[in-house]
């Protein structure tokens, strides 16, 4: 079959690049090989945009699109602290990115396989290019007389009211289409639950990046929103802990990664111990995140590190 899809290609003079299935074979399931040729696919077209071609002419390395930077950053910060949920709300896209292989509760109820990375980007949940849109999706519907005070960069309460209003029903929904689902069937021995797409319920650290969360206050609180544990959707626990990244280090670290990977896991584990007061490296003795450092009590959205508890 594969051949015969090459020879229609190849007679059409179109390009056409082949990979392994990527589900291999029973219950395996490899995303690799296809994300490699994506960013591969990615790299030969964006050096046409403009003022790429710049850019490419001042480093050797591949040039990374913003979604796989995070995703890649996203990566090592798990690496380093423990499993993570990184939301990234834009005014085109929001993207979630988790990295974690769910909870022993859910894991055996799973019916197809989900890589431990994952990232899902909503190209109709941003909240400007897509603003009517996501408002739309809302409880209030398009509110003319809001969306009037809508603006890219929020100048005063009143316009970042709105950004804040879309941002809420973009994270909800793009956090609900990324995480997966808990559903009854019925079975020759009777009715059981089974488990479709992502399970987010072990998830230790709910970060948030992007304009619209790290800029508007109330980012925070709009994650925490998220945080309802396990029920009809596999969320993350009340008990994880939300960090806003203010100063944007997933797309900057992300950048960097390829080339060095233990430097990045060396700057996420001292940025959240500069947080909690205490973390530890998985390859430490004990658990990826000392279980003794609660974090600290913070409930408003405006704190120093961007450090926010659910508790």
């Amino acid at each position: 079959m594969r051949r015969r899809v090459e020879h229609i290609f190849v007679d059409a003079g179109q390009p056409l690049t082949c990979v392994d299935n990527v589900f291999p074979d029973v219950d395996v399931l490899r995303v690799e090989p296809v994300r490699a040729v994506i960013h591969d696919v990615f790299n030969d077209h964006i050096t046409a945009a403009p003022g790429m071609h710049g850019l490419a002419e001042l480093t050797n390395h591949e040039i990374l699109p913003t979604p796989g930077a995070v995703l890649l950053a996203t990566e090592l910060f798990a690496d380093a602290v423990g499993d993570a949920v990184v939301v990234d709300v834009g005014g085109a896209t929001t993207d979630v990115h988790s990295v974690t292989d769910g909870s022993s509760e859910w894991s055996a109820r799973v019916i197809d396989p989900e890589p431990r990375t994952k990232r899902t980007v909503e190209g109709d949940l941003g909240v400007f290019v897509n603003a009517r849109r996501v408002a739309a999706m809302t409880d209030e519907g398009e509110d003319e007389e809001r969306l009037e005070w809508l603006r890219a960069i929020p100048s005063d309460e009143r316009e970042a009211e709105v950004t804040r209003w879309l941002a809420r029903e973009a994270v909800e929904a793009g956090v609900g289409r990324h995480a997966g689902t808990v559903t009854e069937i019925f079975t020759p021995t009777g009715k059981t639950q089974v488990v479709r797409g992502k399970d987010l319920s072990a998830v230790r650290w709910v970060v948030g990046t992007g304009g619209a969360l790290t800029r508007v206050p109330g980012g925070a609180d709009i994650l925490r929103r998220i945080c309802t544990g396990a029920g009809a959707q596999l969320l993350p626990s009340p008990e994880a802990t939300i960090v806003i990244d203010r100063d944007y280090r997933f797309s900057a670290l992300g950048t960097v990664a390829q080339c060095y990977p233990d430097e990045v896991r060396r700057t996420f584990a001292a940025w959240i111990e500069s947080l909690t007061g205490n973390t530890k490296l998985p390859s430490d003795e004990g658990v990826g995140v000392n279980d003794d450092a609660a974090p600290p009590d913070v409930t408003k959205n405006d704190t120093p590190h961007g450090l926010e508890s659910t508790s």
